[in-house]
């Protein structure tokens, strides 16, 4: 078996407003229009939806527990477990376990909670993946070193997964769309940067290694394993 990484470039702005993370029979998206909404669910394949942001908090907005309103990057889950979402807001990494019915603060001992992407390793459901980033108007990773964070209990507590990366003078942000996993055993994981370099990792995040450089700023990363 062997995993292709396929990096989607092109403006900040092009960026997709609208995420999901879809299990039958529940379907849980995050919606984007032009302002931020929030995240949402329909039960009966996309008919009706309804917001479920019970828990998040949001200081940006005038209502910081508003039903909607909160800007939410990226809602992740495992497929064994539909009812389990992880989110990266804003600020905050965030966790479900009622299917978005509440949620709580997972950031733990992050050194920034704000960030883009999250995602969910292939076949361990409760370790997940975020890259932080200094703040909303800093886009880049703190201290200029690029760091994805591991959470092997479903948050709260984080490693810096760092063997590969480059931890001086890292100026580059990571963003909601541009981290994937592939199904292998050990779990390959993917990102890309505003840089234009994609870093892939083959054991599950232990170690790094670029495999593209010098693109236009990634967006977006899929990955598709070929038998």
């Amino acid at each position: 078996m062997s995993t292709t990484a396929t990096a989607a470039g092109g403006s900040a702005n092009s960026q997709p407003k609208t995420t999901a993370a879809a299990a039958p029979p529940m379907h849980c998206a995050t919606i984007k229009p032009g302002t931020s909404a929030g995240t949402f669910r329909t039960d009966d394949a996309g008919k009706t939806w309804r917001p479920i942001n019970r828990g998040l908090r949001s200081e940006q907005i005038p209502n910081p527990t508003a039903e909607v309103g909160h800007c939410v990057h990226r809602v992740a889950m495992h497929r064994s477990r539909p009812d389990v979402l992880f989110m990266q807001k804003h600020w905050d990494v965030m966790r479900s376990d009622d299917a978005g019915e509440t949620w709580h603060e997972v950031s733990g001992n992050l050194p920034s909670d704000f960030g883009f992407p999250i995602d969910v390793h292939a076949h361990e459901p409760e370790t997940i993946y975020v890259v932080p980033i200094k703040s909303d108007s800093e886009h880049y990773p703190p201290e200029g070193k690029l760091r994805v964070y591991r959470s092997r209990t479903g948050g709260n507590e984080w490693e810096a997964l760092t063997k590969g990366l480059p931890q001086r003078d890292c100026y580059v942000n990571v963003l909601r769309d541009a981290m994937a996993v592939d199904g292998l055993d050990p779990c390959g994981v993917y990102f890309g940067t505003t840089g234009g370099q994609v870093y892939a990792s083959a054991d599950a995040g232990d170690t790094w290694a670029p495999i593209v450089r010098d693109l236009p700023a990634v967006l977006s990363v899929e990955v598709q394993t070929l038998p």
